[in-house]
């Protein structure tokens, strides 16, 4: 069964709240943090995808692997390859620079699974020139302006200017990191089309006591 893509819609904004209603934001899963891997299967996928790259080589890195190609196909499954084929395809940047050791590609590996026999434009339009502490270990999570600041447009990468960004990321939380990178953006493409596509969204669980 192929899953379909849902709306960040004015419901389920407050729950990543650095989000506004002109953020057109997307996701197909929904994962629940704290709750271990053994919390359903997203949780489980979610888990293995966020193994450390010091893992590698290690007999639970298929895992990891497996998870890049299930997230992969099922994100093309959803968006389909007419879409695929009509926008820029930018995966969003990891939270360590590509000087460091520890450095994970998993979001442009998660697009080339996505668009793999397709002709597409896959730009790693933004990098982040040094480390900033990753969102699900982080004591205190930067804010979009702290993103914002660590984020820079790859000019290599800048030419033909992008008309729409289809920003790829593996998990929606505040939405911090997709509003520093849209700002970016737009900052350096006036006009330009800015749409996040999650793989899942972290789902706040309510608290139906009393």
């Amino acid at each position: 069964m192929t899953l379909k893509l849902q709306q960040i819609d004015e419901l389920l904004r407050p729950q990543h709240f650095f989000l506004t209603a002109e953020d057109d934001c997307y996701f197909l899963r929904e994962y629940t943090a704290g709750a271990g891997f053994g919390h359903g299967e997203t949780n489980n996928i979610i888990s293995n995808l966020k193994k450390s790259v010091d893992r590698r080589g290690w007999p639970e890195w298929r895992y990891k692997e497996a998870a890049i190609r299930q997230a992969g196909t099922e994100l093309r499954a959803a968006l389909g390859d007419e879409l695929l084929r009509q926008v820029t395809i930018v995966p969003m940047p990891p939270s360590r620079s590509r000087s460091n050791l520890l450095y994970a590609d998993r979001m442009l590996r998660i697009v080339e699974v996505m668009t793999e026999g397709l002709t597409c434009d896959v730009r790693e339009l933004i990098v982040q020139p040094n480390d900033m502490p990753a969102a699900h270990t982080a004591a205190t999570r930067p804010r979009p302006e702290d993103w914002y600041a660590a984020y820079a447009v790859d000019e290599s990468f800048a030419n033909p200017p992008p008309t729409n960004v289809l920003v790829i990321d593996d998990v929606l939380t505040a939405g911090a990191h997709l509003a520093g990178l849209k700002r970016r953006l737009v900052e350096r493409f006036p006009g330009v089309g800015v749409y996040g596509v999650f793989y899942a969204r972290r789902a706040v669980q309510q608290d139906t006591a009393g």
